[in-house]
C-alpha cells in the first residue's frame, strides 16, 4: 500500500507561521508517516462572478512567487493549479492516496458554499477533513446579542461582543520544521492527469503595463509583511490615532494588502501592538485606535457572513428608491482623476498609479461619488474592485455602503465631505495632492485644493490653464450637497409610501 499523503490546500492564507491548517497538516504528517501535499488552486468554477481584479491578480502572482521560494529553500513543492477545486481535489486524493485534508476558511458566500460541497464529498470517501479559522480574530457565529440576533452597530458589536470574548488567540509557531517533513514528489504523469501548473499558468499579470509603478511600492510576501509590522509597531503605531488621516504623513501600517493575501494574521498584527506597549494596547488610545479599525475588518466579514447580499443589494431597504443618477462622463472623470477638486483627483490617481488609497481619502473620494455626482455605489465598489491591491469582498461592500449611507451602522446620508475643507484639513500644505496632481504642485496652499479661486496671475505664474492643463470642477459643491439632501428626501418619502 503506498504512503498515505495529507494534503494542505493553501487560499487566503499564503504564509507558514500562524497557520492553524498547516500546522495540523504537519502533525498529521508526524503522526502517520504521511507525506505532505501543499497545494493552492486558482478557482475556475465561475459559479461566482466576485473573480479577483487585476491588481489583485498583480498581488498574487508575486505572493505565490515569494511563498514558492521559501518553500523550496525548505526542500517543499508547492503545487500551483487552476481549474474546479472540487474536481481537482477529488483527482488529487485519488492519485495520491490523500488520507487527511486541511485548510482556513473562507467566508464569502460561494466559497463557504463551494467548500461544504468539497467537506461532504471528502466525507463521504472516507477522507478526514477538517477547516480552520486562519483568518479572522472571532468567528462570526461566535458573537450575538443577547437575543442571539447579529449586531448592526459596529461600537456594540466590538466593545460589548468582541471585546467581550476571550482574547483572540496567540499566534502559532511551526510545531515543526516544515523542511523536515517528506514531500510528496510530482511525476511526469500526475502531471499530465493535473492538466497546466505552475504560476504562469494562471495568468495572473495585467495585460497592459499599468502596475509598473507598483513594484516601487510594493513587495508581496509573508517577509515583508511581517518587516511591516514589526516597523509599524515600533514607530508610527504609537501616534496612529493622531497621525492616521493625514495621507502625506506615513502614520498607517498599509499591512492591508499582506492581510487579505494572508501574509499574515490578524492575530500576529493584534497581538504585536499589544506588546509594543506591554499588553496594555486597550489602555492606550493610539493603538486601542489602530486595533478598533482590525475590529472593522472583523465587522465587515461579520456583516457578509449574516447578510451575504451586501455586495450587491442596500443593507437599508429604504435606499432601493434612491434616484441614482446614470453619469457616464462624471463617472469617467472621477476615475480618472479629472474632477477639478485636487484631493479627489489625488486620491483616484493614488489608486491607480500604486494599486492603493490612503483611507481618509477613500471616504472623500467616495462621498464625492455617491453624494457629489448621485452615481450608484455599485460604480465605485466595481472600481475598487479592480484597482485595489487590497480589494476584498466583505471591506469593499460593507465600506462602500457605509460612505453612501445605505449600510449597517453607516455615515448619516447629511454627512457630505466637502473635499476642499477635508484637503485643507488634512492636506494643509498640498503634499498629498503635489505627489499625485504635479501640474498643481506650484501652487501656493492657499490655492492648491482649490486652484479656480487662484488670481488669474498666479495661474499664468504656476503654469495652470483651467480647462486645460488642469480640469474646471465637474460639479458645484454647494448645488449638489443641496441635490443629495433633496433626492435622499425622495427616497425617503418614497420607502414610507411603499410600506
Amino acid at each position: 500500500m503506498s504512503t498515505p499523503t495529507v494534503l494542505y490546500w493553501f487560499r487566503q492564507d499564503l504564509r507558514l507561521e500562524d497557520n492553524p491548517a498547516l500546522n495540523r497538516a504537519i502533525e498529521l504528517c508526524q503522526q502517520h508517516t504521511a507525506t505532505l501535499l501543499l497545494v493552492y488552486i486558482q478557482d475556475q468554477s465561475h459559479e461566482h462572478e466576485w473573480q479577483n481584479g487585476e491588481a489583485s491578480n498583480w498581488w498574487l502572482h508575486h505572493s505565490l512567487l515569494s511563498l514558492n521560494n521559501h518553500l523550496e529553500k525548505q526542500g517543499q513543492q508547492l503545487l500551483i493549479l487552476t481549474g474546479k477545486p472540487q474536481q481537482i481535489i477529488d483527482t488529487l486524493v485519488q492519485t495520491y492516496n490523500v488520507t487527511h485534508v486541511t485548510w482556513n476558511r473562507q467566508y464569502e458566500p460561494w466559497a463557504r458554499h463551494r467548500d461544504t460541497g468539497i467537506k461532504s464529498q471528502l466525507k463521504e470517501q472516507g477522507i478526514n477533513v477538517r477547516s480552520f479559522n486562519g483568518t479572522l480574530l472571532w468567528e462570526p457565529e461566535q458573537i450575538a446579542k443577547k437575543d442571539g440576533s447579529p449586531y448592526k452597530v459596529f461600537t456594540h458589536y466590538y466593545r460589548r461582543g468582541c471585546l467581550g470574548q476571550p482574547h483572540p488567540r496567540r499566534p502559532l509557531t511551526l510545531n515543526a520544521a516544515i523542511g523536515d517533513v517528506e514531500n510528496q514528489t510530482l511525476t511526469a504523469q500526475h502531471q499530465n492527469t493535473l492538466g497546466e501548473m505552475g504560476i504562469n499558468a494562471l495568468q495572473l499579470l495585467p495585460c497592459i503595463s499599468w502596475d509598473s509603478e507598483f513594484y516601487s511600492h510594493w513587495q508581496p510576501g509573508e517577509a515583508t509583511a511581517r518587516n511591516k509590522l514589526d516597523q509599524f509597531a515600533a514607530t508610527a503605531a504609537q501616534a496612529y490615532k493622531s497621525q492616521r488621516d493625514f495621507p502625506a504623513t506615513p502614520g498607517t501600517s498599509k499591512l492591508s494588502p499582506h492581510l487579505h493575501f494572508g501574509e499574515i494574521s490578524p492575530q500576529q498584527i493584534w497581538h504585536s501592538i499589544q506588546a509594543s506597549v506591554n499588553g496594555e494596547a486597550l489602555d492606550h488610545q493610539e493603538l486601542d485606535c489602530y486595533l478598533s479599525e482590525i475590529g472593522w475588518r472583523e465587522f465587515s466579514y461579520y456583516l457578509l457572513y449574516h447578510f451575504q447580499h451586501i455586495p450587491k443589494q442596500n443593507f437599508q431597504a429604504k435606499f432601493n428608491h434612491f434616484p441614482w443618477q446614470h453619469n457616464h462622463a462624471a463617472l469617467e472623470a472621477w476615475q480618472q482623476g479629472k474632477t477639478g477638486y485636487p484631493i479627489v483627483d489625488a486620491g483616484m490617481r493614488e489608486l491607480w498609479q500604486t494599486g492603493y488609497m490612503h483611507n481618509r481619502v477613500r471616504m472623500i473620494v467616495g462621498s464625492f461619488l455617491v453624494k457629489n455626482l448621485l452615481i450608484h455605489w455599485h460604480h465605485g465598489e466595481a472600481w475598487f474592485w479592480d484597482c485595489l491591491l487590497d480589494a476584498d469582498l466583505a471591506a469593499n461592500s460593507a465600506s462602500w455602503q457605509w460612505i453612501a449611507g445605505s449600510g449597517a451602522d453607516a455615515a448619516p446620508y447629511f454627512r457630505v465631505f466637502n473635499p476642499v475643507t477635508q484637503g485643507q484639513k488634512f492636506d494643509k500644505d498640498g503634499n498629498y495632492v503635489k505627489t499625485y496632481c504635479p501640474e498643481l504642485s506650484k501652487l501656493p496652499p492657499k490655492y492648491i485644493h482649490c486652484p479656480w479661486e487662484a488670481p488669474t496671475d498666479i495661474l499664468r505664474a504656476c503654469g495652470i490653464k483651467l480647462g486645460n492643463t488642469y480640469p474646471k470642477p465637474i460639479v458645484d459643491l454647494a448645488e449638489s450637497r443641496k441635490g443629495a439632501l433633496e433626492a435622499f428626501a425622495q427616497c425617503k418619502a418614497a420607502f414610507e409610501e411603499s410600506a
